[in-house]
């Protein structure tokens, strides 16, 4: 199997996935959050579901300074409805998928940078990117919103496995 075809699978779950979580994003809640030092609610709903997107950076792109992340469209913009995050998710992956298409092998082997302020705080091969700072991140930013939909009496679906709401065998 060729990367670009593991990679658009890896995309096609992750997508489904986090578009279960994201349906049970409580409405009416953006500015809550767990704790001071945490993210409020709207935002990191917002940034789960424009992770996607970021295969297309990674693929598209050389580096990305995160001190020009707010010119770019991998910016989290919190939004007030679950279908506008829902629409989010659907062009965060378009826009992985038709990045992944038109790539190639030698081109994931090759560097993709990190910097803040000009400084490089990665450097690493597209491919390991992808799997590092793109699906693993999304996973763990996707996870961090399951706790928020918790302690706001949502749902939680499963997403690797059952979760306590879903009924398997009860």
């Amino acid at each position: 199997m060729k990367l670009t075809e593991l990679f658009v699978e890896q995309l096609g779950r992750e997508a489904e996935a986090t578009r279960r979580v994201l349906e049970r994003v409580p409405e009416g809640r953006n500015d809550w959050k767990p704790h001071e030092k945490s993210m409020p609610l709207g935002y990191l709903a917002a940034l789960v579901a424009v992770m996607p997107r970021w295969v297309e950076m990674v693929v598209e792109r050389d580096e990305l300074d995160f001190a020009h992340v707010a010119e770019t469209p991998y910016q989290p913009r919190v939004v007030a409805s679950r279908d506008e995050l829902l629409a989010t998710l659907a062009e965060s992956v378009d826009a992985g998928r038709r990045s992944l298409a038109g790539t190639t092998e030698e081109h994931l082997m090759q560097s993709w940078r990190f910097l803040a302020g000009g400084q490089v705080m990665s450097e690493a091969p597209r491919y390991v990117v992808l799997l590092d700072s793109t699906f693993a991140h999304l996973a763990h930013h996707r996870g961090q919103l399951t706790v928020y939909l918790r302690l706001n009496e949502a749902t939680v679906p499963g997403i690797y496995g059952p979760s306590a709401d879903d009924k398997i065998g009860r």
